[in-house]
């Protein structure tokens, strides 16, 4: 499984000094996100509730004149080098297209932010769906505000991170990443009310559990269009229930029912129930009882397999057999069509679950899932890097 340690930010810092020849001026962290619950959600004006990830991206950055270059740790030899008066919808391709898109982004919303140098190192799986491109674009846009002293409040840059792959790669997406990565405190989930913009913090207790995440290895290649065909069918049945949104079905009594469209009525269940569960959830963990959310995380994935429509195979299996191992619930996570699961597990059934699950996909001739354990952790930060004398204090303590 892998570890919750996140590297020290003295390797980034000497990464770029080795690709461009000199100091950064500083390194910036934004981790990966996880959401408890609140699945297709945000873009109804609903409440999801994710938490940070102890993994995530970090970005070493030094200001420069007109030129933003991107270079990646994971990336070698696919780097970015465009001039800021050239920075436009489309104008980059590729793994660095959202960290392009943030700086388009912030200039776009008129704030002075010049060029930059930027060394990218992560420790989150690529494609397992835990937003490492949303953290890669909160972790510069935090680097550029810092770095040019602009006026911009966490949930303000969270929006303007948005835009990157909204407008900028032409991603249709909510903000729920972007808050998450940028809002998030330890050992708490964030209360995201995505029609107000308020949040709250709720306390995640995981004394005797703890939260895997599971990576399915599976192909996302649907994920895109699929996301997209979802989003406007929820346009649609809000239409034809003469609301703004989907939320709307869940503050007044709407003929839901009345709807022609069979699937429209099922896209409608899931939303209206999964915002019902996202208020369960916040009760039962406020109430300190993480345990019983187990079942609502379970009700979750029904409903995202049976109403949306979006889980798939690899998914299905490892959310069954997790729980027949042991598991108190789980569901799967993201978009759909693939990507990761995650169960709450009995910290003593942990290598349970973890052997059932392997076993039952190599019985089907699957790739073999990765682990991951989730711990809640902060957001978004500034890394100073630590000193000889640090380094000495915590060799001595340890």
């Amino acid at each position: 499984m892998n570890g919750t340690a996140a590297p020290s930010p003295s390797r980034p810092a000497q990464l770029f000094a080795r690709c461009y020849g000199r100091p950064p001026d500083g390194v910036w962290r934004a981790p990966g996100r996880i959401n408890l619950i609140g699945e297709h959600t945000d873009y109804n004006d609903g409440l999801v509730l994710p938490f940070a990830l102890a993994q995530g991206v970090s970005v070493a950055v030094a200001r420069r004149a007109d030129v933003l270059e991107l270079r990646s740790r994971q990336m070698p030899g696919a780097g970015v080098t465009i001039r800021l008066d050239d920075l436009r919808p489309g104008s980059v391709v590729g793994w660095g297209a959202y960290p392009a898109g943030a700086v388009w982004s912030l200039r776009q919303a008129g704030y002075p932010v010049g060029g930059a140098s930027v060394l990218f190192d992560g420790d989150l799986p690529l494609g397992a769906g835990l937003a490492s491109s949303s953290a890669a674009e909160c972790a510069i846009a935090l680097a550029l505000r810092d770095l040019y002293e602009l006026p911009i409040d966490r949930a303000e840059l969270a929006r303007l991170a948005r835009r990157s792959g909204s407008e900028f790669v032409g991603v249709p997406c909510g903000v729920l990443d972007q808050s998450a990565a940028l809002m998030c405190a330890s050992d708490h989930a964030l209360l995201l009310d995505c029609r107000t913009g308020a949040t709250a913090q709720v306390p995640l207790d995981l004394t005797g559990q703890l939260l895997l995440v599971i990576d399915t290895q599976a192909d996302q290649r649907l994920v895109d269009g699929e996301y997209a065909v979802r989003r406007t069918q929820c346009r649609l049945a809000a239409c034809l229930l003469g609301v703004r949104s989907l939320r709307s079905a869940n503050d007044r009594n709407l003929a839901v029912d009345d709807l022609a469209d069979p699937v429209l009525r099922q896209r409608v269940a899931h939303v209206v129930s999964e915002n019902d569960r996202v208020a369960d959830v916040v009760g039962l963990l406020r109430a300190g009882d993480t345990a019983a959310i187990g079942p609502v995380l379970s009700a979750a994935h029904a409903s995202l397999r049976d109403r949306f429509e979006v889980s798939w195979p690899q998914a299905d299996v490892a959310v069954d057999v997790a729980l027949r191992a042991g598991a108190l619930g789980a569901r799967m996570l993201g978009c759909g069509f693939g990507g990761s699961v995650i169960a709450l597990v009995p910290r003593h059934r942990a290598q349970i679950v973890r052997h059932a699950v392997s076993g039952a996909y190599a019985d089907r001739g699957w790739r073999p899932p990765t682990y991951l354990r989730a711990t809640p952790s902060a957001g978004a930060r500034h890394c100073p890097e630590r000193t000889t004398d640090d380094r000495r204090r915590t060799a001595v303590a340890t």
